[in-house]
């Protein structure tokens, strides 16, 4: 139960975390010239940025948390508690940029929050092992996600810049985020059982690494390509969903079934309410990309955007 207890704390700190360093980074970004920010100079302008900085350890540290969850916790629990992340940012991006949450908005974090309770409880994943038998268990579920995850790069690539695109590089973005997460659980038992040695000469280390890294670029792409209704709920239900499999398939975790499938769909449904509801506002786009009208209430000179 303690075990269990943490791997949630955990999971909380890690979705704050990230939120948290979205919300900074992005803060950060509107105050370097416009005209440079597809240029390498963007990362010097933004290290000159003390908020840059803030947002950069709130990502150290969800990685961290978000490590220590997985070590501790099951990949199908944990993972779908990052769906936090989303309420989060508004709270969070609403006291940065200053603005105000409305009454709809918080309905729908509501709505968030009590739908993953309800589904997180009535499956309630548990047992399963700690490590993945073998590279020949990681092949199928690499070679499907893999496949997946090109088909939707394809799609939304050939597609103009709109919904379509938004969702599809999104979607590609959240299989990514799930097989990483179930990648750093497996090196993260490698760590804790043989020791740092075999940590770093772990396939599943460098893996994750480069799997996350190409997740978080492939979001950056879906953020530009179109809006956040496009983006944020297939970036957020296809997470937690793809985590929830590869759980159940390589860790073997066991959801509970039969009677509790019942309340596990209510508290979906409600929970894709809250998402897709809080993903359509305004408000939650003002704050996470806030435009000129809010840079400026905080008193950046119109010359910083160039």
């Amino acid at each position: 139960m303690v075990t269990i207890m943490l791997s949630i704390l955990f999971a909380l700190l890690a979705a704050g975390s990230n939120a948290l360093g979205t919300v900074l980074q992005r803060r950060a970004a509107l105050t370097v010239p416009a005209s440079r920010s597809l240029r390498i100079g963007l990362i010097r302008d933004l290290t000159h940025t003390p908020v840059w900085f803030g947002g950069m350890l709130g990502v150290i540290f969800a990685a961290l948390f978000q490590a220590l969850a997985l070590a501790t916790g099951s990949l199908a629990a944990v993972q779908p508690i990052f769906i936090l992340e989303l309420p989060l940012a508004l709270v969070i991006g609403g006291m940065v940029f200053r603005v105000g949450v409305t009454r709809a908005s918080w309905i729908r974090v509501a709505c968030i929050v009590g739908g993953l309770a309800l589904v997180l409880f009535s499956l309630a994943p548990s047992g399963g092992r700690e490590q993945v038998p073998g590279i020949w268990w990681w092949l199928p579920a690499l070679a499907v996600t893999g496949g997946i995850g090109a088909a939707l790069v394809l799609t939304g690539l050939r597609r103009p810049a709109g919904l379509m695109r938004a969702a599809s590089l999104a979607a590609a973005a959240a299989i990514g985020n799930a097989v990483t997460a179930a990648l750093v659980k497996s090196a993260m038992e490698v760590l804790s059982t043989r020791g740092t040695v075999a940590f770093f000469t772990a396939w599943q280390t460098y893996s994750f690494a480069a799997v996350g890294s190409f997740s978080l670029f492939l979001l950056g792409v879906a953020m530009q390509g179109g809006p956040l209704i496009g983006s944020q709920p297939a970036l957020t239900l296809g997470d937690a969903t793809v985590s929830f499999c590869l759980g159940v398939t390589l860790y073997g975790e066991h959801p509970r079934t039969g009677f509790w499938l019942l309340p596990a769909l209510l508290g979906l449904g409600v929970l894709l309410y809250g998402i897709l509801g809080l993903s359509r506002t305004r408000c939650l786009a003002r704050c996470l990309d806030p435009g000129k009208d809010e840079l400026d209430a905080m008193g950046q000179p119109a010359a910083a955007r160039g």
